[in-house]
């Protein structure tokens, strides 16, 4: 790749870093989210020491403790297996169920395929992919991305460079159920994703520098029968602990790894 194209790649990067931190600026809110929803979360970590019921702690020991089974972590535990989609439509994936994994399934595959620099293609996604009642969320956005756009130089309309090529890939979520005024539970979630996002540049080199380990927060609403983002519940945002594949607290905390279905 020429100097020129790895200073476009480092803008291009820097950009996207930052328009990952003002999408979730955009498409959450503060506030707490309750009554997790990620299968097998609430698994219980053995205590590690805790004394056996029934026992003194001066009787005598006639053989070597029993070895403690070690807190599972995202890397130990039980990997969320996605939903496959069903269908595509105005650049967006669908077809995911209405369930807890249907949820992070729509997040995940959204937020892999977001054009994130050609606001028309974004744009064309994000009101596929909002509610109607997200009021003012898809024109927030858009004007976001045009002001990245002319932060590196291009004009503030149009699609994305041919010398540079993005690829997002989500490694883990976390979910929650948001507790919604009348709306049925389970039917609003937040979705956390920890995800890695790779350049390609006109020569198809690979990236020396990827963004590695960002995250970012989506809500989305089962709506019409199908998993909408939506902006009218912001005051339920949660804060997660920070996701570590060895960390047993996020795995307490309901982070996994996630898996497309085959």
């Amino acid at each position: 790749m020429s100097p020129g194209g790895d200073q476009k790649t480092r803008r291009a990067r820097l950009t996207l870093a930052g328009l990952g931190v003002l999408a979730a600026a955009v498409l959450v809110g503060g506030g707490y989210a309750a009554a997790v929803l990620m299968e097998d979360g609430d698994a219980k970590v053995p205590a590690v020491g805790a004394p056996t019921a029934g026992t003194s702690p001066s009787a005598p020991v006639s053989g070597p403790p029993a070895a403690s089974a070690p807190p599972l972590t995202p890397a130990t535990g039980k990997v969320m297996v996605l939903d496959r989609p069903t269908g595509q439509k105005d650049g967006i994936n669908t077809g995911f169920k209405a369930s807890p994994v249907g949820g992070v399934s729509a997040a995940v595959y959204w937020w892999e395929g977001l054009s994130f620099l050609d606001d028309q293609k974004a744009e064309q996604q994000l009101r596929a992919m909002t509610s109607p009642q997200a009021t003012g969320l898809v024109d927030k956005y858009v004007s976001e991305i045009r002001k990245l756009r002319e932060g590196i130089g291009l004009p503030p309309s149009g699609g994305n460079t041919s010398e540079i090529r993005f690829t997002t890939s989500v490694k883990a979520a976390r979910a929650v159920t948001v507790p919604a005024p009348g709306v049925t539970k389970g039917a609003v979630m937040e979705v956390w994703m920890e995800y890695d996002r790779y350049a390609t540049g006109p020569d198809g080199a690979p990236d020396k520098n990827p963004l590695r380990n960002q995250s970012t927060s989506v809500m989305v609403i089962w709506q019409d029968g199908a998993w909408k983002l939506t902006n009218q519940y912001d005051g339920f945002k949660s804060y997660p602990v920070a996701y570590d594949p060895d960390s047993p607290y996020a795995w307490r905390d309901h982070w996994a790894q996630v898996r497309h279905g085959e």
